[in-house]
């Protein structure tokens, strides 16, 4: 058998007068060391919905639901913590860059899986004449104060930031009126409803 080395033998005998290095978990609550990856944190006024968490989530933890029909259309944005692994992929390559933190929190034990989500909700702007889904009102904002001057050769930007400033009124229920009018290219519209606007200014004929 062979003797121990000196430098083991001095490194045991060391640490039985050291302090441990382990914690009494979880009879006494551990604080994490700065930097830890704990459970992700959504900013209410920092997430603009964008839905770009979603798409670089590797585990499917995030879950974006739009509520495009009725008269108060809403894009929920869902962390299900049940399956989040906490690499941090949302917080890296979120678009602000301050719509999701990762916080300290680790601990998510419990016997209710419904209880382990958080999200947002915000307002979704769809196309006035065929609904579809444009994106979120905060994510627009966000795009028109990146933009600055550059914003006002967009008329979705244009219609959206007057709205918000209470320059602009709808009548509700409205649809397409008959027929398509030049004053049809100030209303929210898609990119293929702007389309059919915009070529039958130039050429007065419905495509």
């Amino acid at each position: 058998m062979k003797l121990p080395k000196i430098n083991e033998l001095r490194y045991a005998i060391k640490a039985l007068f050291s302090k441990a290095m382990t914690t009494k978990f979880p009879f006494e609550k551990h604080t994490p060391f700065p930097g830890f990856r704990g459970r992700p944190e959504p900013n209410d006024e920092k997430c603009i919905a964008c839905g770009a968490c979603a798409q670089v989530c590797p585990s499917g933890a995030i879950e974006v639901i739009d509520h495009a029909e009725g008269n108060d259309p809403k894009r929920d944005v869902i962390w299900h913590y049940d399956l989040c692994m906490y690499c941090g992929q949302c917080e890296l390559l979120c678009t602000t860059k301050e719509g999701v933190k990762l916080g300290p929190e680790y601990d998510l034990s419990t016997f209710d899986r419904s209880t382990l989500s958080a999200g947002v909700t915000k307002e979704l702007i769809v196309c006035k004449d065929c609904g579809e889904i444009i994106g979120p009102r905060e994510h627009l904002m966000w795009l028109f104060e990146r933009l600055g001057p550059l914003a006002f050769g967009n008329f979705n930007l244009i219609y959206v930031e007057q709205k918000d400033m209470n320059l602009t009124s709808e009548i509700p229920g409205e649809l397409v009126p008959p027929p398509i009018q030049r004053q049809d290219l100030y209303r929210l519209l898609c990119p293929k409803c702007r389309h059919i606007v915009l070529d039958f200014n130039q050429t007065a004929k419905q495509p």
